[in-house]
């Protein structure tokens, strides 16, 4: 299995060149004086730690598989003691605010930790990413004595947090949740019910697990108007906030998954736990959307790994392994066969893998600066354009990057061919791994209503106008440049074409609203073809313009120009067959009776 090594140059193209990181840093003053010293030293740090200590156990870790006895869960051997050194070196308290005991640095720079840490071993890196997202719920809506016992252990990473709101009967309809709380004299309450499918429900990584967790109080309005939420530990803490008795939740069981085996997923069964309410009754959904963000930015992310990780394994074998000549005439003239990386089928595959990594990153760290904003800028109108910017490309990140991660992955193993049905290469890892970030956080199709119902149709257009008019003013800012034509062209036509296909879909869902469903699908990923060929576009313009200075670096920029190239004219023709189902429209999806499925 070949092992990690951290994209650094072209990470630090993303943040330094494309995105310019210190100056979006120095715009907001929260995060001003994070220069471009700093932003390396932790991508470095990161990128060694990934490399050396997360990215040797990642076989291992699915192999062994997390063990399950009497409720007790032993994660795979090394990951305790790589969780101890990631605790130590801090990155637990990275992008949390000082004044709740972290190090104050911005959540992109996080992210960009996070990518680094899940290409290397996802299994692991999900033990304290689910822990990010319950910062960020009990900072932004505990009470201060919420704040105290709670935040502090798991700013240091001390304490790991999950986020519990899938039940059995559920799924991803929240309205109708089962799990119930009843108040308690003393101010506490007792939660009663069992969650599924909670990632890092149990391990033996932490001294102590906080959950949050959905459930309903008495009397409470049926739907999701009628959902609180609750911090339930897994021991009670102590006034002083140390570790008291065990409190009445357990782990009932561990799934048995495709992927991701050496990361638990649990049932986990609370039977008059005591929890406490964070945030104001009957408002925990919009309390847990918190959650939910930064767990979608970070799914994402998993489509972005599984694309890296993919990639760099189908590169090293495709430059070693030997098979027929070139049509063309023989290119090893010195080996009985010719290194399979010339064959135009297996570049088709490896370029493919490339420009969803690549242009994944980009989007990934694009996406970041918007949610950077959010959380710390000043102004409040630029608070709400960079919240509209983050509602109306996080669904298509998490989606679009998931799809096209699942992609790169199938193509790992079959640029392999047989050797990638094989455990020991490793590609059929990344297959079992990545495929469930398609599903959790909300299906792609789930994200595709999201994105087109919510996001776009709702607003009558305007978040996706937000967007399509950045794309527009590059077009035009770049007319002048020959050189750009071949990208500017389809891109400003198929950036017109995004607001011509929606007005076709909200005539037609005039008429039948289940249009908005039969086109979701098609519409999120016509969404992500045109939102990473925007992306490519100035990452060409801007390698473009290295290359005509005195740059010592001429290979890595024209590598950008010739794989935006390969996806303008490769990737980005997908978009017709979209466009075409979705004018297709759902007549032929409707007509069969049910019955008629089966016979």
């Amino acid at each position: 299995m070949p092992l990690y090594k951290a994209p650094i140059r072209d990470i630090q193209f993303v943040m330094h060149e494309l995105l310019n990181y210190e100056a979006h840093y120095d715009a907001l003053p929260a995060y001003a004086g994070t220069n471009r010293e700093l932003i390396d030293g932790i991508v470095e740090a990161a990128a060694d730690f990934s490399e050396n200590e997360l990215s040797p156990i990642n076989r291992s870790g699915d192999q062994e598989g997390c063990k399950f006895d009497n409720g007790v869960v032993t994660t795979p051997k090394g990951f305790k003691e790589a969780y101890k050194k990631y605790v130590e070196l801090g990155y637990p308290s990275l992008s949390v605010p000082v004044e709740h005991g972290g190090q104050g640095l911005p959540g992109s720079l996080g992210n960009a930790v996070s990518e680094l840490v899940g290409t290397a071993n996802w299994s692991w890196g999900m033990y304290p990413g689910l822990s990010h997202g319950a910062v960020r719920t009990v900072e932004g809506h505990g009470s201060p004595e919420q704040k105290e016992l709670f935040l502090s252990k798991l700013v240091t990473g001390e304490w790991t947090g999950t986020m519990c709101l899938t039940e059995s009967h559920a799924g991803s309809d929240l309205g109708i949740i089962r799990t119930k709380a009843e108040p308690n004299a003393d101010g506490s309450y007792n939660i009663t019910g069992q969650k599924i499918f909670i990632s890092a429900g149990e391990h033996d990584l932490a001294d102590n697990i906080v959950h949050i967790v959905l459930a309903r109080l008495p009397g409470a309005p049926k739907g999701t108007k009628g959902i609180s939420l609750f911090i339930v530990p897994k021991f009670n803490v102590n006034a002083d906030g140390s570790v008291g008795s065990r409190n009445t939740v357990s782990c009932g069981s561990i799934e048995h998954k495709m992927g991701i085996h050496g990361n638990a997923t649990c049932v986990i069964v609370f039977e008059e736990a005591k929890g406490f309410l964070i945030g104001p009754e009957n408002k925990g959904l919009n309390c847990m959307f918190t959650f939910m963000n930064t767990a979608r930015i970070g799914t994402a992310i998993q489509g972005l790994a599984a694309s890296e990780g993919a990639f760099q394994g189908s590169l090293a074998y495709a430059k070693d392994r030997l098979a027929m000549r070139a049509l063309s005439g023989p290119k090893a003239l010195d080996k009985e066969a010719d290194p399979i990386i010339v064959h135009p089928a297996v570049r088709n595959m490896l370029l493919t893998q490339k420009s969803f990594a690549e242009g994944g990153r980009a989007l990934v760290y694009f996406l970041s600066q918007f949610a950077d904003v959010v959380e710390v800028a000043e102004d409040a109108e630029q608070r709400k354009a960079a919240d509209d910017m983050l509602s109306l490309l996080t669904p298509i990140a998490k989606a679009f990057l998931t799809e096209t991660g699942s992609e790169s992955a199938k193509h790992g193993v079959q640029v392999y061919g047989g050797h990638g049905f094989i455990a020991e290469w490793g590609m059929e890892q990344i297959v079992r791994d990545t495929r469930i970030a398609c599903l959790y956080e909300g299906t792609t199709e789930i994200q595709a209503l999201d994105l087109l119902g919510r996001k776009v149709l709702a607003t009558q257009g305007a978040m996706l106008r937000n967007f399509t008019k950045i794309i527009h003013k590059f077009c035009e800012a770049n007319a002048g440049n020959e050189a750009m034509a071949e990208f500017l062209k389809p891109l400003a036509e198929l950036n017109k074409e995004w607001g011509d296909v929606t007005t076709r879909i909200g005539m037609k869902a005039m008429q039948n609203p289940e249009e908005v469903g039969a086109a979701a699908v098609d519409y999120l990923y016509f969404s992500g073809y045109v939102t990473l060929a925007y992306l490519w576009a100035r990452m060409a313009s801007l390698a473009q313009e290295k290359l005509a200075g005195d740059t010592t670096e001429r290979a890595f920029y024209e590598a950008k120009v010739k794989t935006a190239q390969f996806y303008f004219k490769k990737i980005l023709p997908r978009t017709r067959s979209h466009v075409a189902v979705i004018d297709n429209g759902l007549d032929t999806l409707m007509t069969m009776d049910v019955d008629q499925f089966a016979f």
